[in-house]
C-alpha cells in the first residue's frame, strides 16, 4: 500500500503523521467511523531497521530491555 499526500510534524526526536483530518492515519474516517486501513494505532510500537524502514513489532519488554542496556553500554546509567 502506498500513502500519499501527509504532513510529518516533527518536534525535537519526535513526529506525528498529519492527514486531512484527526485521526486519519490512526484508522479514523472524516465522519468518525472506523476504516479498514491504518498507518498506525495508539500502542503500535515500531523498529526502525538498517534500510530505514518502520517495522511494527509486539516485543514491547524486548524493546525496553535492549534500550536499557544501551545506556548503560553507552556509559549513562541515570534513568530518563
Amino acid at each position: 500500500m502506498i500513502w500519499m499526500d501527509y504532513t510529518v510534524e516533527s518536534a525535537g526526536s519526535n513526529f506525528t503523521v498529519k492527514g486531512d483530518w484527526p485521526g486519519e492515519v490512526m484508522g479514523v474516517c472524516k465522519d468518525g467511523t472506523p476504516k479498514e486501513n491504518w498507518l498506525y494505532k495508539p500502542g503500535d510500537v515500531f523498529v526502525v531497521n538498517e534500510n530505514g524502514w518502520l517495522v511494527k513489532t509486539n516485543e514491547l519488554a524486548v524493546l525496553m530491555a535492549k534500550y536499557e542496556q544501551g545506556k548503560y553500554t553507552n556509559g549513562s546509567s541515570d534513568s530518563d
